[in-house]
């Protein structure tokens, strides 16, 4: 079998591992939207189908009515929005230090990020709850807000610090032989240029906050404190009844401002993208 017939099986085989890889990663999808318009007889029959036999909106209805639930999105919102701003403004100055000057600062920069990612979240929940008890955090969205920062911050520096090393550090020579002084050049040249990364960092944080589960689980109390995913857990019965239906139509119905948060901020990724490009 020569080369050139070889192109063609090659090629075949490699649609057929991307086609795998898509129903992998959209059955899920499929599935959920599929149960939240199935109703209960049909969720619990013995028969399947991929598709509901008469769609309903009536776990929409009984989703949206769970005491709560909207309160808890909004609470995640808050959570999420509050804790994409001040990682991504704390990154900035972070990275580009990490990126641009050696010595201690950017060793013990490098020497945190990675310590910080060895522990599991278990061995530090406890203290971690406690340090906040003691100074009233607990059972609050300030205090999630502060861990979740501290929490997504490491990871945010160390992949900002990249795109910040990408850019070439003659254009910021270049620009302040022009005259240009360092707020300037970094407003006017590495800004524009380091939005994808900015972008980057902001959809890592919020969906980081926003799908968290395990630290708000823990932390916050109240009910009217909780954020979704918390929300949606008291779908499933104290005895593992699980209303399935419900479920998934609040699942479906708290990604949809991930959906939306990642829409608008996709333009932003691809304008930044070609301004490096044209800049660069």
């Amino acid at each position: 079998m020569n080369r050139r017939s070889k192109k063609p099986l090659v090629r075949a085989l490699q649609y057929l591992a991307l086609a795998g890889f898509l129903i992998f990663l959209g059955f899920p999808l499929l599935w959920l939207i599929s149960t939240a318009f199935k109703s209960s007889a049909e969720i619990n029959s013995l028969a399947v189908n991929l598709f509901p036999l008469q769609p309903t909106i009536d776990n929409f209805v009984v989703a949206l009515e769970r005491q709560g639930l909207v309160r808890a999105a909004g609470n995640s919102l808050l959570v999420a929005i509050a804790t994409t701003i001040i990682v991504t403004l704390l990154s900035i100055p972070g990275a580009y230090v990490m990126a641009r000057y050696q010595g201690k600062l950017r060793s013990i920069g490098v020497g945190y990020i990675l310590v910080s990612q060895i522990f599991p979240v278990i061995l530090v929940i406890i203290p971690l709850f406690f340090i906040l008890r003691s100074v009233g955090l607990v059972d609050s969205l300030l205090g999630l807000v502060a861990v979740y920062s501290v929490y997504t911050l490491p990871f945010s520096l160390w992949m900002l610090q990249g795109y910040v090393a990408a850019i070439p550090y003659d254009i910021e020579e270049a620009a302040s032989i022009d005259g240009a002084n360092k707020a300037r050049t970094l407003q006017r040249v590495v800004f524009p240029l380091l939005m994808p990364g900015l972008v980057a960092t902001a959809m890592f944080s919020f969906v980081s906050a926003y799908n968290e589960f395990f630290f708000a689980l823990v932390l916050l109390q109240s009910p009217e404190n909780y954020t979704l995913p918390i929300a949606l857990s008291t779908f499933v019965g104290g005895e593992g009844k699980v209303a399935v239906g419900p479920l998934a139509a609040g699942a479906l119905l708290s990604s949809i401002p991930s959906i939306v948060f990642f829409t608008l901020l996709q333009k932003r990724l691809a304008t930044g993208l070609l301004s490096g490009a044209v800049k660069g």
